[in-house]
């Protein structure tokens, strides 16, 4: 007989960096704002979709770019629960 498994929690734990690339010819004013304006779309994206995340970690590098550490739903079928307080 062949036992049977299922996922009983999932999450994605992520690191992502939001940069520009060094000959965009923007300012580096200009690129911190697109990172960040870049970061809030992302944020948005899930909002819409209703997936389920935390933002563990958001900083601003010494280059300009965001770093942003995001743990989120896997999908919508498997419990989160206890990976959210």
């Amino acid at each position: 007989m062949k036992s049977m498994k299922h996922v009983k929690a999932a999450c994605i734990l992520q690191t992502l960096v939001f940069a520009q690339k060094d000959d965009c010819g923007l300012t580096r004013e200009q690129q911190i704002k697109i990172n960040h304006d870049d970061v809030i779309r992302y944020k948005a994206t899930m909002d819409r979709s209703r997936t389920r995340y935390q933002i563990t970690e958001e900083t601003e590098q010494a280059d300009g770019s965001v770093l942003v550490r995001v743990r989120k739903q896997y999908n919508d079928k498997a419990d989160v629960s206890e990976y959210f307080n």
